[in-house]
């Protein structure tokens, strides 16, 4: 399968290309605020038929510096695309990488968040998730490396 954009690599099935361990370093930005996280996620199955995205790391927000963490459950799709669920399993988007580019929307109340996955290569992919409404106004960007162990 090509992909539309130079530089931007294809996957066939993005639950394949995801599995394993990953570094994660984050950006976040909120107003005049800045803030960071580094850490790893990791992909892997469940004991159900799915998967499990499960971030663990270092949050720095004004100054302050705490441990942090999400988990998300993943479910495959026939197709290689995937459906993203919260913890709780709500649903939370979907995520399709078989043109190395997905934009995926998520509505919370009345804030939009907006999210874009680029795969640039084996080793590497970026998120770009921008929010939007009454309640937030923030913009994370993440890169993500696959870790060597």
């Amino acid at each position: 399968m090509t992909s539309p954009d130079p530089g931007v690599r294809a996957v066939p099935d993005a639950l394949a290309y995801l599995a394993g361990n990953w570094s994660v370093e984050r950006e976040l930005y909120a107003g005049e605020h800045v803030g960071h996280f580094s850490g790893r996620a990791e992909f892997r199955t469940d004991d159900a038929d799915g998967w499990l995205h499960v971030e663990e790391g270092v949050m720095e927000w004004d100054g302050a510096r705490r441990d942090a963490s999400r988990t998300l459950r993943m479910t495959p799709l026939p197709d290689g695309s995937a459906e993203v669920s919260f913890a709780d399993g709500r649903p939370f988007h979907t995520l399709d990488l078989r043109r190395g580019h997905w934009t995926a929307v998520h509505q919370c109340a009345a804030d939009r968040y907006e999210g874009t996955f680029t795969v640039l290569s084996p080793d590497e992919w970026h998120l770009r998730w921008e929010v939007h409404g009454p309640a937030k106004d923030q913009l994370l960007v993440s890169v993500y490396r696959r870790a060597s162990t």
